[in-house]
């Protein structure tokens, strides 16, 4: 198998493993990859997902050009027919953390900024060099960087394909935090383990409406955002939540 994909409490840990080939991804691991995904989605058990690279080398470097590539000019007018991850075609509001050591490169950082956090290890290198090979990045980097880093910083990085490290990529907000490289795995589990201690629906409701609002006009987002307060407001964990504050102990989350 090229991905590995384990479920512990409520963390999923997704794996892409293909580490002689600095985890670039074939139509294989794209397959399980999405098996995975919409496992997790469906999963009642796993409230936050992790995703890393296999050793030590790289996160993933994109598409395994001598696969992929030919793959993808074939589909260009039909991106539909490749499997649905997040980096398109599937919604998943769960959490989802990137722990990225080494090259983040094309696809692999379109992956990462796919994800809702990203912890990047001291040796990551970060570039969507896809115009150096004449052409653009096709799973969300031109959409997603300029969302996610001021726009003149993400403009510099998709036209010319240049390679930035961890510290820089903390510096204009591409990730959260940077950590030795023995920490990362560990430190992504903290953030998770921090994330599963909220009312899951919660989280997904506060990153639903982030993530479509940033699509709409602002009346329509706070009627997205008024929707979404509504429901909470319903839920089991909701009502646990206040009167465990009132009682001043930890509320028993249930995700209903």
């Amino acid at each position: 198998m090229a991905f590995l994909y384990e479920k512990k409490g409520k963390i999923a840990y997704m794996t892409i493993d293909r580490p002689r080939a600095l985890n670039a991804l074939d139509l294989e691991t794209l397959r399980e990859f999405s098996q995975a995904l919409l496992d997790f989605r469906d999963s009642a058990e796993s409230w936050v997902a992790i995703i890393t690279g296999s050793g030590e080398r790289a996160f993933c470097v994109g598409a395994d050009i001598g696969e992929m590539l030919p793959e993808m000019e074939r589909l260009r007018n039909e991106w539909w027919r490749q499997p649905p991850t997040i980096l398109r075609g599937l919604e998943l509001w769960k959490p989802i953390i990137a722990a990225v050591n080494g090259y983040a490169l094309g696809g692999g950082l379109e992956l990462a900024l796919a994800c809702d956090l990203r912890i990047a290890a001291e040796n990551a290198t970060f570039a969507v060099p896809e115009v150096t090979l004449g052409i653009i990045p096709g799973w969300g980097g031109t959409q997603r960087l300029p969302r996610a880093i001021p726009a003149a910083k993400a403009a510099e990085l998709l036209l010319t394909g240049q390679r930035i490290d961890a510290q820089e990529a903390y510096r204009i907000g591409l990730v959260n935090k940077v950590v030795p490289l023995p920490q990362l795995l560990s430190t992504a589990e903290e953030w998770a383990q921090r994330l599963c201690e909220l009312p899951p629906l919660a989280v997904r409701a506060a990153k639903e409406a982030m993530i479509k609002g940033v699509e709409m006009n602002l009346e329509d987002g706070l009627r997205l955002e008024a929707k979404l307060e509504d429901f909470l407001f319903t839920t089991e964990d909701c009502k646990e939540t206040q009167k465990a504050r009132l009682e001043k102990r930890k509320p028993l989350l249930k995700g209903k």
